[in-house]
């Protein structure tokens, strides 16, 4: 062995590492020494309460003031103070945190929080000062004022100083480049974003720059819903007003405090990015806690507050550890149980805010088994069947988890129901199942585009068979997975196939042409496969039930289920658009009376020398037109097909114009 011994650790190390490593963000110093005056005032308040000083405490306040000419930019509290054996002791041994020692000593009769844990605060002063003044003066009896300056390096001088009233004043000298700090409108700035809801006036020039009042810190019985719609304008301008929000309070098993709101969904969310801001003891952290919130919450906004969130020494990340999972749990959890709440007590809100709410719902359930668990039974999904849900009011709800037992409350004015519920009613896939069993069982009709498939969906209603409308952005992936759980029942879109409920089977059957013995659907099916030679398309002829012919579509173009989803997985991995398929089924209504008509007027065409008669070109372009028209449901004609449609319109018009005019 060479050399044993201990690795020494050298004080003017520190420096560099506050400079350049431990804060990444030079602007939080004014939010660690802000919050330092904070701790300072909260300290005297307690040592009050516990009776140790019997002095005036006065009003709190936190003064900030800019001298351009000195180029200096001071911080001033009228709190507890320190001695200069406090001075020694807190700031020159860097690290050490009086806030720790100060909790212990004083937990008994604390009811408010002390800030700083890591004791570095004070330092980050150094990233954007060349010298670093305090003068301050403790609120103990006798106490002599005392003056501390450093220049940034582990050279420092303590003197007595002439200091006349409690408290304490850091004053920075700032360097060249940092005098963007001298700027009113740059503090004022950094002050709102950082120090908004500390529960101490800070002032400018005799402004007062914050709010002070912190709602999720309020109980809830003290706030109104104009509050919490307020809170959220505050916190997010210029948005829609959120459906409902969930208060948190609770000190078991974690002390978290919060309110987080269901916002109306745009199409431009980032729904992998969350907006929830992250707060340490009313200190504002961060715009973005993914560590914490689950990722199907990530949606939703508000303030999360919590001493109980591992912080870095920066306060700049999180340490993610088990701690942070059971909180993200743990919300998971209160979320679920509000859900559940607004859909035993208050139905017709639930389904009002179902059609934003829903997406984060159906997220979770496929993401989470707990939450899954907690929800299952009150997906609800819009149904073309009149049931009689109660009808949503406009007025959101909010519930709030009481301080005491753990329980929830509904602080939500009672609303008077309207008179229907807008976009039909609403069912649980349940209830879809028993109501239909004896029907279809086991099979759930759904729609996708509820203008597309229009005519597809009230053909289904007009033969009484019930469709849902999964018609959201995650309703593709959303019923993958209900077949997983629901392995007995079968899902089809109502595009997909017709179900023999709407076919009139003897219809179809119905000799027509008794030289050829060939039927009403023969005659039909030959008659279009001549006229759009399509080798891939697939031609069907049914007639399709109805009291009224004329009200049903002459012709539908079908997607085969397995085959269409075949082909959205692939585009999807892909990352292409969905293109349409060439081969396709164009099934043609021969109940219609236009497809009658069309046979009839086939019969009447006489094959030229030269060709086809004008009667048989007419046929042509009316069966060409009636596949343009099922295809509209389908897909969306390019610039050519668009043109190509429009002619062919104007000619089968102009021909039949002719003929109704000889």
């Amino acid at each position: 062995m060479l050399e044993q011994g201990t690795i020494s650790i050298h004080t003017e190390n520190i420096f560099p590492i506050i400079k350049k490593s431990l804060y990444s963000d030079h602007q939080i110093f004014l939010r660690e020494l802000i919050s330092n005056a904070v701790d300072a005032i909260q300290k005297l308040n307690m040592v009050s309460r516990a009776g140790e000083y019997s002095g005036d405490i006065g009003e709190p306040e936190i003064q900030i003031a800019i001298d351009k000419n000195n180029k200096t930019l001071s911080i001033t509290d009228n709190g507890i103070g320190m001695t200069a054996d406090e001075v020694k002791k807190y700031i020159n041994q860097v690290a050490f945190s009086s806030a720790e020692e100060f909790i212990q000593k004083y937990k008994s009769t604390s009811d408010q929080s002390i800030i700083g844990h890591f004791g570095l605060g004070f330092y980050s002063s150094f990233m954007v000062a060349q010298k670093v003044e305090i003068d301050t003066l403790s609120y103990k009896e006798g106490a002599q004022a005392v003056h501390w300056s450093c220049n940034g390096s582990p050279e420092f001088t303590l003197e007595e100083s002439p200091r006349t009233t409690r408290g304490t004043t850091i004053t920075l000298h700032l360097m060249e480049e940092e005098l963007e700090y001298l700027e009113a409108a740059r503090i004022k700035n950094l002050v709102k974003t950082y120090c908004d809801f500390m529960p101490v006036p800070i002032k400018l020039d005799g402004e007062v720059l914050n709010r002070q009042k912190a709602p999720w810190r309020e109980s809830p019985s003290n706030l109104s819903k104009e509050d919490y719609i307020e809170f959220y304008r505050y916190l997010y301008p210029f948005q829609e007003d959120p459906l409902l929000w969930v208060h948190l309070n609770t000190d078991y098993p974690f002390i978290i405090n919060g309110i987080l709101y269901f916002p109306k969904l745009r199409p431009d969310v980032d729904v992998t990015k969350g907006q929830i801001k992250l707060f340490c003891n009313q200190v504002f952290v961060s715009d973005h806690c993914e560590e914490i919130i689950p990722q199907f919450l990530l949606p939703m906004r508000g303030v999360i507050d919590s001493s109980d969130i591992p912080l870095n020494v920066s306060r700049s990340a999180l340490q993610t550890d088990r701690t942070v999972k059971k909180i993200g749990d743990y919300i998971a959890k209160k979320v679920g149980d509000r859900l559940k709440e607004l859909y035993r007590d208050n139905r017709d809100q639930y389904i009002s805010a179902w059609k934003d709410l829903g997406t984060f719902v159906k997220f979770g359930v496929m993401n989470d088994e707990k939450f899954k668990k907690q929800v299952e039974d009150i997906l609800i999904f819009r149904s073309t069947a009149e049931l009689s849900n109660q009808t949503a009011s406009e007025t959101p709800a909010v519930q709030v988890q009481s301080e005491g037992e753990d329980a929830w409350q509904d602080v939500t004015p009672p609303s008077s129901p309207a008179e229907g519920t807008e976009g039909g009613s609403y069912t649980t896939l349940k209830e879809y199942l028993e109501r239909n069993k004896e029907r279809h069982q086991n099979r759930v009709f759904y729609c996708t585009d509820e203008a597309a498939q229009a005519t597809y969906v009230e053909l289904h209603k007009k033969q009484g068979l019930e469709v849902l409308f999964m018609d959201s952005f995650i309703d593709t992936h959303f019923i993958n997975f209900l077949e997983r759980e629901f392995q007995d029942v079968k899902f089809t879109r109502v595009d997909s196939d017709l179900d023999q409920t709407l076919l009139d089977k003897d219809q179809a059957t119905e000799i027509v042409d008794p030289k050829t013995n060939k039927t009403r659907g023969e005659v039909i099916k030959e008659l279009f496969e001549k006229a759009l030679n399509k080798p891939k398309l697939n031609i069907r002829t049914e007639a399709l039930k109805s009291d009224n012919p004329q009200s049903t579509p002459p012709a539908m173009v079908l997607l085969p289920e397995i085959l269409r989803r075949l082909r959205e997985m692939n585009a999807l991995m892909q990352q292409q658009m969905v293109e349409f398929p060439e081969e396709h089924i164009l099934l043609v209504n021969t109940s219609h009376p236009l497809i009658q008509n069309l046979a009839t007027l086939n019969q009447g065409s006489i094959i030229q020398g030269g060709g086809e008669s004008p009667t048989g070109q007419l046929v042509n372009m009316i069966c060409q037109h009636i596949y343009d028209l099922a295809l509209m449901s389908q897909k969306g004609f390019d610039a050519e097909g668009m043109k190509g449609f429009v002619e062919r319109s104007n000619e089968v018009l102009t021909k039949l114009t002719e003929q109704a005019t000889k």
